[in-house]
């Protein structure tokens, strides 16, 4: 069995396409897997790291505002688009795929609807409670629709047929042990705070955890792991310099954290914004968190996938127009000063999460297979 998986642009898209790919993996060790993606996102890191194969192809998105560098951008978006069922086209005649998935990125377009046109056996899963723009078109061409919410079925061109499943985690989530994490990580008897801001890192986030971080200087009793991001640029250490919070056994700071599942999984706490797989992942670890939803999404979708956890009382949400110094810090000793409130948002944010949704994916993509 030949399966592609079309998947770019964050980890949010990427990582689903990796956990659907253990399952097949996992049931068909025979079966040949391979990725489509762009070679300089951050898909061609995290897919052959994980020791898939992966083909190279070239779409990106327009960019709304009319700056000089968005203009180019733009013209060369025009340009990927002209080329890229050719890409496609070639990609397809190569692999002989008998499967072709999408979860998410621009990428998914092109080969997913040349796969379909073909006559190929092809899926969808979309990840947030508003579908993005590429997956609402392609749902009226597919042989299944997966989404994580009820709500997103709303955006799909046949409602009535999208099966509702939640997000897949990889299983280095799902296997993923506290008492080991921490030590692995050297950190028990410790409150452990896990902050992060999305694959490419936020500054807003980076700011509120500079605050948190003058805010706990002198507690010996937390460790806090943060990822800055790989625009930071080093802003980050260098604001802990300055303030003389160089002390590694209270604060280590990262770009990126290829290993994050250890990480959650050793923490009390968790910071963080609120892409669909975050939220989760969040709910399959049953974590206490602080949700920051970045505004700058189609839809307000992280909003919307944030409130599922802080509606059950499994987070608290900080909306960014609202986050200073003083929600944040307020935010975290609500949780610090209370473990049996951390216990407690974890076991709600526990009961948020569909442990059958990989399965529910793969037995209905082996259905249309076997068609």
């Amino acid at each position: 069995m030949n399966v592609i998986i079309a998947a770019g642009g964050t980890a949010g898209h990427i990582n689903p396409g990796l956990a659907i790919a253990e399952k097949i993996k996992k049931e068909h060790p025979d079966a040949d897997i391979m990725f489509v993606g762009r070679k300089q996102g951050m898909e061609y890191r995290l897919v052959t790291q994980a020791g898939y194969k992966f083909s190279h192809m070239e779409v990106t998105g327009f960019q709304r505002s009319f700056s000089p560098e968005n203009i180019k951008r733009n013209i060369i978006t025009v340009k990927n688009l002209l080329t890229a069922n050719r890409a496609a086209d070639k990609i397809l005649n190569d692999f002989k795929p008998d499967l072709v998935i999408g979860t998410g990125g621009y990428v998914s377009g092109p080969i997913v609807l040349r796969a379909a046109k073909r006559g190929i056996k092809t899926a969808l899963h979309e990840q947030n409670a508003f579908a993005g723009v590429t997956n609402k078109l392609l749902s009226k061409s597919v042989d299944r629709v997966f989404v994580a919410t009820e709500k997103a079925s709303q955006y799909m061109a046949f409602p009535e047929r999208c099966i509702v499943c939640g997000n897949p985690v990889r299983e280095e989530i799902t296997q993923a042990d506290t008492a080991s994490a921490k030590a692995e990580l050297g950190v028990q008897g410790k409150t452990v705070l896990l902050s992060f801001g999305g694959s490419l890192g936020a500054a807003m986030v980076n700011k509120a955890m500079q605050h948190l971080a003058l805010h706990n200087r002198n507690r010996d009793d937390i460790v806090h792991f943060h990822v800055v991001g790989r625009y930071d640029e080093g802003k980050f250490v260098k604001f802990l310099d300055e303030n003389k919070i160089n002390d590694e056994n209270k604060i280590k700071v990262y770009e990126y954290l290829y290993d994050i599942a250890k990480y959650m999984a050793a923490a009390d706490i968790i910071i963080c914004r609120c892409g669909a797989l975050t939220i989760a992942e969040l709910s399959c670890m049953g974590k206490a968190s602080v949700l920051i939803p970045s505004p700058n999404v189609a839809e307000n979708h992280q909003f919307h996938n944030g409130k599922v956890l802080s509606d059950a009382g499994a987070a608290i949400l900080i909306e960014e127009k609202n986050l200073d110094e003083k929600s944040i810090t307020e935010s975290f000793e609500q949780l610090y000063q209370n473990p049996s409130l951390i216990k407690e948002m974890g076991e709600k944010a526990k009961q948020a999460y569909n442990p059958h949704c990989v399965d529910i994916i793969y037995e209905n993509l082996m259905e249309i297979f076997k068609r």
